[in-house]
This record gives structure tokens, sequence and C-alpha cells, in this order.
């Protein structure tokens, strides 16, 4: 497709019809960004009618290119591209821009059917996804590429802004793709030194190519309307398959516009019908109809539709070759195409250890560990690491190798760059095959959360292994405490958080991430430093297990179940353990008591109501949780008259037993506070809750 490097007039067309599209959009949308793709339109053209690979018909073919458009305020671009090469993106979607109910959002939104990538708009996580696309092209390609059979050989393409080099996540992104060597990485940058607020060199007057090439990335640069000068640097980038490679293109945003070429009037606003008119006069554009398609163009468009079918169609045949020729690699690799290969652990029991009360206590850090190394033996595409914190963490997967610029290993070192591995996370997942995870403390989930968001908001399937959990970090004190961080994860939609109460629960946990039949959303694990102990389910009694959300793990009411408990007390995590020893000495008072383990929020509210009625049932006297962080969301289970056991404030520096002491989060202090509240009267017990 690259070996035709030359351009003509009917170039010139496609380029000024890509313009027009999207500056038609914007108008009628009154609603947009017009500037980006006037100005990016040639390099973008160039880009995906000579080397991009793709098939308008099987949009999830995966042998295709990758096309990231990080600069996702520009959208029009995009969707204009999609319908003009025959993506199923009709012209009446065009037309709806930014409207209710349409497929061509502000920003680019996740839709592998329609062609869309990824999820784009924050500044830099394009960028940082297409990293994690890199990287899972490289670890695809180890796994089962074979002499003669390279199936997945594509690159990833994006195209990248002033705004995302400012950005602080694609510095940690293009640090770690330049030291891993990911040579399928070719960006291009439009360099049209705009912002909102005027000129680039307001606050950015770096030299971007020299930045570039001190982190390991082949750099070029060449004038962004120069046709035949953009395709020899694409050229030349796909070419260098040991770094991954930076276009820095001068580019003119809103070009064409006599009045508001190269100035910031063009970023974020309709042009006006007055200096579109002058626009498309200046190009030699016809003032109507709007949304013109010449028909030479859209002929020309289509051949690279019909370019990417032949490419398709070769790809299938190698595949077949690669079937016959080894057959139990292809076995595996079809499945993996089908879905996740999460279907392997037919025998959960006979993969999973097993945890019993007799065990030592243990952190559910350290049992999150065995069951991610006992899962890993079956799962060939769980590929992880952390941030710079696997031995505390225990993401490493023990056995395998490391993820470097000559190898491509299981285990990633992502380096003290916690926002470009959850971005990166997000580009693995979306190769639809490898199941990514990536370990940190909780507390710095705050670095992380633009990805998880979009994680979220793209329902991928990732696990994010959170550790150190609560003010049991200890001595480390209120810098690396997360008091509001469990609470602040649950409020994001799709996210599925689970604070695990043990090893047991841990189990259960991973076993949730990883077997669901479908794609739902990423799950946050958050899990201890401090040692617990394994629950003795059998002999309190539990009714249900981690799968349900929350579920009665013991009941002092047990022996008369008609009468049902007095108090219920909820928990999750270590807390659990408290609310154990609660109950137990409540009993000796003569307060029956209920101990709900509720280690995710978000899987209980997905039962129905009868299960939740069993195990919050409306005749109970009171209710109160215990949680060692913010007690923002436990009041809509306490309910108006409950108690909510918990830290509203920063934490503090001291071992954490002290802490708990200090912070009234104690057996005792949740004695007095569940006898009061059944009673009304307190027992005389004193709470230190200030440091």
């Amino acid at each position: 497709m690259s070996n035709n490097v030359s351009f003509g007039a009917i170039d010139d067309l496609c380029v000024n019809t890509l313009r027009f599209l999207s500056v038609d959009a914007v108008e009628a949308a009154n609603s947009g960004h017009p500037g980006m793709p006037m100005g990016d339109a040639p390099m973008a053209y160039v880009l995906w009618t000579r080397f991009l690979r793709f098939d308008p018909k099987d949009p999830k073919w995966f042998g295709r290119d990758r096309f990231i458009l990080s600069a996702g305020h520009g959208s029009m671009l995009l969707y204009s591209l999609l319908h003009l090469t025959g993506f199923d993106m009709p012209l009446d979607q065009l037309k709806k821009f930014r409207q209710w109910g349409s497929h061509t959002p502000g920003h680019p939104e996740y839709d592998i059917e329609r062609g869309i990538e990824t999820t784009t708009g924050p500044l830099g996580q394009g960028f940082a996804t297409g990293v994690g696309m890199a990287i899972a092209q490289r670890y695809l390609a180890s796994l089962y590429n074979r002499p003669g059979y390279p199936l997945f050989d594509y690159n990833i393409y994006a195209v990248t802004s002033d705004g995302d080099m400012m950005e602080g996540v694609s510095n940690e992104a293009a640090s770690i793709a330049g030291h891993l060597g990911l040579g399928s990485i070719v960006y291009l940058y439009s360099d049209n030194k705009i912002t909102i607020e005027g000129p680039t060199g307001l606050s950015f007057t770096e030299d971007v190519g020299k930045r570039f090439e001190a982190m390991n990335w082949h750099v070029q640069a060449v004038d962004g309307n120069n046709l035949s000068a953009i395709a020899r640097a694409i050229e030349a980038g796909k070419a260098e398959r040991t770094r991954p490679s930076l276009i820095i293109a001068r580019t003119n945003i809103g070009y064409g516009s006599p009045a508001k070429q190269d100035t910031a009037e063009a970023h974020g606003a309709p042009l006006g019908a007055g200096e579109v008119r002058r626009a498309k006069e200046a190009l030699g554009w016809p003032l109507s109809p709007e949304f013109h398609i010449p028909q030479e163009a859209a002929e020309e468009f289509r051949k690279a539709a019909s370019r990417g079918a032949l490419l398709k169609k070769n790809w299938d045949a190698l595949l077949k070759g690669y079937q016959q020729e080894h057959p139990e690699a292809a076995k595996g690799l079809v499945k993996a195409m089908e879905g996740m290969d999460s279907k392997a652990l037919e025998d959960w029991e006979g993969v999973l250890p097993a945890f019993s009360p007799s065990d030592a206590p243990s952190a559910t850090r350290s049992a999150s560990g065995k069951v991610l190394n006992a899962v890993a033996k079956k799962m060939p595409h769980l590929v992880g690491g952390s941030a710079d914190l696997g031995p505390s963490n225990n993401t490493a997967l023990n056995g395998f190798d490391y993820f470097t610029a000559t190898g491509a290993g299981r285990n990633i070192h992502f380096g003290v760059r916690e926002h470009a591995m959850a971005a990166i996370m997000n580009g693995m997942a979306q190769s639809n095959v490898i199941v990514p995870f990536g370990g940190t403390f909780l507390v710095f989930s705050d670095y992380m959360r633009p990805a998880i968001r979009l994680a979220a908001l793209m329902k991928l399937n990732v696990v994010y292994v959170f550790t150190h959990d609560s003010i049991g970090l200890g001595e480390d004190g209120p810098t690396h405490q997360p008091i509001e961080h469990i609470a602040s994860l649950r409020a994001v939609p799709n996210l599925t958080v689970i604070r695990p109460a043990d090893a047991v629960e841990t189990a259960e946990a991973w076993r949730y991430a990883l077997s669901r039949k479908q794609l739902s959303g990423p799950v946050a694990l958050i899990l201890t430093r401090q040692n617990v102990p394994v629950i003795d389910r059998q002999g309190r009694g539990a009714k249900g297990d981690l799968s349900r959300g929350a579920y009665i793990v013991s009941g002092s009411e047990n022996a008369d179940p008609s009468a049902g408990p007095d108090v219920i007390i909820m928990a999750s995590g270590s807390e659990v353990h408290i609310a154990l020893g609660a109950t137990d000495a409540l009993l000796k008072r003569g307060i029956k008591s209920r101990v709900v383990s509720m280690p995710s929020f978000e899987i209980f509210e997905a039962q129905d109501a009868g299960y939740k009625a069993t195990v919050f049932p409306a005749h109970v006297k009171a209710r109160m949780s215990i949680e060692a962080g913010t007690t923002m969301g436990w009041h809509k289970y306490v309910g108006s008259q409950g108690d909510t056991m918990g830290i509203d404030r920063f934490g503090a520096s001291a071992p954490y037993k002290t802490l708990y002491e200090r912070f009234g989060l104690t057996v005792e202090a949740a004695v007095e506070r569940a006898a009061f509240l059944v009673s009304g009267k307190k027992d005389g017990l004193t709470v230190e809750t200030t440091v």
C-alpha cells in the first residue's frame, strides 16, 4: 500500500473533502473543534489511504493496524475518515455530530464495530493507550508468530497534538515506550503551535524532538501540508523497528480560513457562516450543498477499503496455513480470538490455592500473589506488573520472563509511572486477547484515575491490584494512607471495587475478576498490608460468598433465626474481623448480632431484591458499618438511624495497631456503639478518637 507515494489533484480534492465535512458538521452542531481537522487532514489522508491496514467489513480483524486520534477534540476528522472509507458511519451520523443518540459524540468513544479503537479526548490518554497496544502486539507476536507466519505484525498509529505533548501521562508513556523499543509505534505530532489560550510559546518552548530523541525515539520533522514528505516520513517510521517513531508535522490550525488560520479562534468553536464561506472560496470548494462529497473523492477513498479487504483476505489465508502447520499454537490462538481464555479454568478448585482457618494469618496482598501465580499457569494471556512496587504488591509471575527491549515476557516493570501504567493497561486490554493487571499502593490510584475512568467508560477488562489499603499501612503516615480512596473508586460507574476480608475472599475476588462471561468493566482489588486470619465460615454458619457482593458471614441470631438479629454489623476487608469480635462479645451481653461481609457494593447492587432482603431484613433494630476509611457511601446501608465507624479525617504516622486503637476501630468500640444503637445506653467505655 505504501509504495505509491506520488500525489496529484485528486488527493488535494480528498483532503479538502475531509476538511469541509468536518467544518460543515461543526457548523451544523454549532459546537466543536474545526481547526484541528482542517490542519491535520493532509497527514490523516496520507496515513489512511496509503498505509493504514483496515477492512471496514471486518473492523475487529486481528491483523489490522490500530489508529488513535489522541487529539480527540478533532473527532470530526475521524468520523469523516470512517464514513469515506466505508465503515458503518453513514453521512446521517456526521450530520448528527454531538447530538443525543448519535454515534458521533464530541470526542471519540470506543466503538470497534464502527472503527473507533479507543476513547480519547483527555489529552495524553490516546498517546499512552497506544503504548499499551504496542506492548500487546509484541507479546502476541512472541506467543504466536512463527517463521513465515507473521500474524501479529501490525502497527500503532496516532495523531497527537501540542496538548498531548504537554500532558504528563504522555511523557511517562513515551519514556517506557522508548525504553522498551516499541518499534510498532508511529505517531504523527501535529505541531500547529496553538492552544486555547493562544500560541504554545506562552507556556511550551522546549525542543520536543530532542526530548523524544533522549527517550530513544526515532524523530523526523516534515511540512504537514506536503503529502509526499508525510508519506516518506511514515515509510521511514515503519522501517524503524527497534524504536518508536515520532513524526513532527508543522501544521496550520484552521488551514484555509482567511481570518482564523493559525489562531486560537480556530480551535474550539465553529468558524461562523461568513468565515466558512470565505474558507470554501479560498480553497475552491463549492458553497453548497453542505456535506458535499465529490464523486471522484468518494471513489478514491473507497480504494483504500478495497486494498484493506485484500490484505484481510491474505491474512485469513495466512491463518489457515498457520492452523495446518502449527495446530497446537493455532488452537490456543483461535480460542483467544473468540474471547477471554479464562474459559480454560474449568476446575477452579484444582487451580486456586486452598485457604483454611487453620492457616497462619496473612495479608490479603500475599494471598492475592498466590492466587495470581496459580491462575497465571492456566492463562497465558494474563500479563502485567507493578509501578515499581512488585515486591509489595505481590504481582510478579514467578517463573515467567520480564518484558524488555529484546524480549516479550509476561511480567512488566512499569517503573514509577502509575498514570501511564493504567493507560497502557487500557491499550493492552483493547487487544481483546490480553487481560492486563497492574499494581500499586491504593493511595496512588489518584495518579491513575483519568485512565481508570476511561477503562470504566469503555468497560475494559483490566484488573487493578491496590495494596496497603488503609491506616493499616502504619508508620508511612497520612501521605500514604488512603482514607478517601475506596469511596472515590466506588463512585466510578462500571468499576467493580472488591475489598476482601481474608484469603478466601481474595481468591473469590480473582475468580470474579477473571471468570466473567462478558466484559463489564474493570475490577479494583483492595488489599491489606497487615495480616488477617482466615474466617471459620463453616463454624460461624456463613450463608453465601463474595459472588453476591455482600453475605452473612456470621450471626449469633442463628440459634433463633425466626427472631432475627438485634443489630447488623457490616464491614469490608480487615474490619470484618473487628465485626466478628464484636458479635461474640455482644452475645455475652444478650445482644444478638449479624455480621455481613460486604466486599463489593457494586456486585451486591446487582443482586435481586429478594436476596438483598435476606441479608438486610427490614425488621432489624439497628445497623452499623465498620471500614477504615471515610464513611461516605455506607449511609445507604445503615440507614438514617444507623451508625458508621470509619475515619473522616486524614491518618497519622504510628504502628498500625496503635492507629486502629486511637481512631476507635476496635472490638471494644464496636461493642459500645452497637449496644448503644440497640438499647440507647452506653456501657461506660471510653474510646479515644483523636491523635
